[in-house]
């Protein structure tokens, strides 16, 4: 297994650059198999949301679908892969930010009974509850 960064991640699903998206796309379609997967690590995963939104302008939907391929590609191993599917899920509802989902599904994993934020959309996420409500 290899990790791969967050910039082999964008480079693939951006198809932007004339030099590293083909590479990108060779090494994920054609060096990396579901014997020898590719590792990608929630913080890659994070990163390639935010550049998704904020450097290409993705909407919501085109970054689940992006999220939802890596997550069904047999290439790949997705680090906390269910929680990434939970907050690919509520991205896709509409219902939250991802970093947001993600940051409320691994602290339920880790037994937290819920997590504290004085941010107001990220509180109406399951598993928020606002500090001053706390």
């Amino acid at each position: 297994m290899i990790g791969l960064d967050t910039n082999v991640l964008v480079r693939y699903l951006t198809q932007d650059d004339p030099i590293q998206s083909p590479q990108a796309t060779r090494l994920i379609e054609q060096k990396l198999s579901e014997a020898n997967p590719g590792f990608v690590s929630v913080v890659a995963i994070v990163e390639t949301v935010w550049v998704l939104e904020r450097a290409y302008g993705f909407a919501a939907l085109e970054i689940a679908t992006a999220i939802e391929n890596a997550l069904q590609a047999d290439a790949l191993v997705i680090e906390n892969e269910p929680e990434v599917f939970t907050a690919m899920i509520a991205l896709k509802d509409g219902r939250g930010s991802f970093s947001d989902a993600l940051i409320a599904a691994l602290g339920a994993k880790a037994g937290c009974r819920r997590t504290l934020t004085f941010d107001r959309k990220a509180a109406k996420l399951s598993g928020f509850v606002l500090v001053s409500a706390a």
